[in-house]
């Protein structure tokens, strides 16, 4: 049995020299500014959650991601291991409590209970005339305005690269009770060179992965990775970025094979990738994990395939 089984994921914690480069960034990537102290910037989307997104003030680093935790019940369980920090309340914007944990590559990862929900955004809503519902939005004109950056939602998932893909996955899945919804692998099946892993929640669906692990020869963070409404925004968020002229674009827009969903990765000015994504799988305790061959089985229905550069990306 794992120690917990964490609910979802709540944001993603990096370091930068510079906060108004980082706020620039993610506001044009399509988030909102939460709160902003003298050495941390915190960033928003439209669903109620306080940040989704945490930049603290110092030389560039990935630090880690969070959790948040299914009730507190789950933070006095994940106290108990060792080298845990023990329950803490939350002295940022947001507040809670959390239990920070480290692991195996030591990165740190916070489970997170009690942070105050805050009140959602407007979304911009633009229903689609189907072929099956070709009067949904009868009478109503597609008119959205160009030149306007994404809406992130949420956050989705986060990926990351380790040069020990078993031991990490042992870790994941043993402390924060994550399971296996799809796995990859080089050339012999014993070969494992990618996994995808979702929350348990039961009968209840959840998105795909909450964490991809990718075996190789560095460790640190290839993504993370952020929701939006649909393939319309995906391309808004794609032209705006471009538009810009100051941010390096690395994948997209295609489809993913194993999640399915509709992608496009952008690099933050220090080289951190972003995804924006629309339309990913949901499924539950049900899904029976599939095992495929990298390359043959990963390659979407339609988009370029992944770049060298993206496949081997892992920001310290």
């Amino acid at each position: 049995m794992p120690t917990i089984k964490v609910a979802e994921i709540a944001w993603g914690r990096l370091r930068a020299p510079d906060l108004d480069v980082a706020e620039q960034f993610l506001t044009d990537f399509g988030m909102v500014r939460a709160a902003r102290t003298g050495n941390a910037l915190y960033m928003r989307g439209t669903d109620p959650y306080h940040h989704l997104h945490v930049t603290e003030l110092g030389e560039p680093r990935f630090v880690g991601f969070a959790y948040y935790a299914a009730d507190e019940d789950d933070l006095k369980a994940l106290a108990k291991l060792p080298g845990a920090s023990g329950i803490e309340h939350v002295d940022e914007p947001g507040g809670g409590k959390r239990v920070r944990v480290t692991d195996p590559d030591g990165w740190q990862i916070e489970v997170v209970a009690g942070q105050e929900p805050v009140a959602a955004l407007p979304l911009r809503e633009i229903p689609f005339n189907m072929a099956s519902d070709r009067v949904r939005r009868a009478g109503a004109l597609m008119r959205p305005k160009r030149a306007v950056p994404a809406q992130v939602m949420r956050m989705g998932h986060s990926v990351i690269m380790t040069r020990d893909i078993r031991r990490s996955l042992a870790w994941y899945r043993d402390t924060l009770g994550l399971l296996k919804s799809d796995e990859v692998y080089r050339e012999k099946p014993e070969e494992l060179v990618g996994s995808f892993n979702r929350c348990d929640r039961g009968e209840g669906f959840v998105d795909h992965h909450v964490f991809f692990c990718i075996g190789g020869d560095k460790c640190g963070l290839n993504h993370f990775s952020y929701e939006v409404r649909d393939v319309d925004d995906v391309m808004m968020g794609h032209d705006f970025l471009k538009a810009t002229g100051r941010y390096k674009h690395m994948w997209g827009i295609g489809r993913h094979h194993l999640g399915s969903q509709i992608y496009d990765y952008w690099c933050d000015p220090w080289n951190r990738v972003h995804e924006h994504w629309t339309d990913s799988d949901r499924i539950n305790v049900h899904h029976q994990p599939t095992l495929v061959k990298g390359g043959e089985g990963t390659k979407g229905p339609w988009g370029e395939p992944a770049p060298h550069e993206f496949q081997g990306h892992a920001t310290p």
